[in-house]
């Protein structure tokens, strides 16, 4: 009985450990826009990995491998800070790509593990595009300080996000 009793608590404290070390979770974020462009007008403008002068907050971007899987970028950001790229999958005749960063400071994209995909769907003179990311925070431990949590993160990549679509659809719609 007494075995019983201690295969139990020892379960039990098992159980708790396991709960207390579990860690952030994946988030996953999506944003859309419509632009009164036709898509390939569109593509002309996000579609090249080496080009991400689309994004306001972006100063200049230079990077190898054109397009090709594997293909590199580092991103200069306004007031200096990098951002550095690694393209996983590239479909021009989709309109789609996907890429992840491979070295950021968590002062400048609160993220870890990051990877995003844009794609167009084209309908005649109208052009949707999405883009999508999956990422965990920028505190990797349990009990985040409040700019490295999982809000923190989320907003941070929705801000991007909102202000590189808006301005895309800017600069596209721009002599339509």
């Amino acid at each position: 009985m007494r075995f019983k009793t201690l295969a139990a608590v020892a379960a039990l404290a098992t159980v708790s450990y396991a709960a207390q070390a579990h860690g952030p979770t994946r988030q996953k974020v999506s944003e859309s826009i419509e632009i009164n462009a036709p898509a390939d007008k569109v593509w002309a403008l996000v579609g090249n990995f080496q080009d991400a002068s689309w994004i306001p907050v972006v100063e200049k971007t230079e990077g190898k491998g054109g397009n090709e899987a594997k293909a590199t970028r580092i991103v200069t950001l306004k007031g200096g800070a990098t951002v550095e790229e690694e393209l996983g999958k590239y479909d021009a005749e989709k309109k789609s790509y996907m890429y992840r960063i491979t070295k950021v400071d968590v002062k400048t994209l609160p993220v870890n593990d990051y990877s995003s995909t844009i794609e167009l769907e084209g309908d005649g003179a109208k052009t949707k595009v999405t883009w999508r990311g999956a990422f965990y925070r920028g505190y990797m431990n349990n009990d985040p300080p409040p700019d490295l949590s999982d809000e923190a993160s989320k907003k941070a990549v929705l801000g991007l996000y909102k202000e590189g679509l808006e301005n895309l659809k800017a600069k596209a719609e721009k002599g339509s």
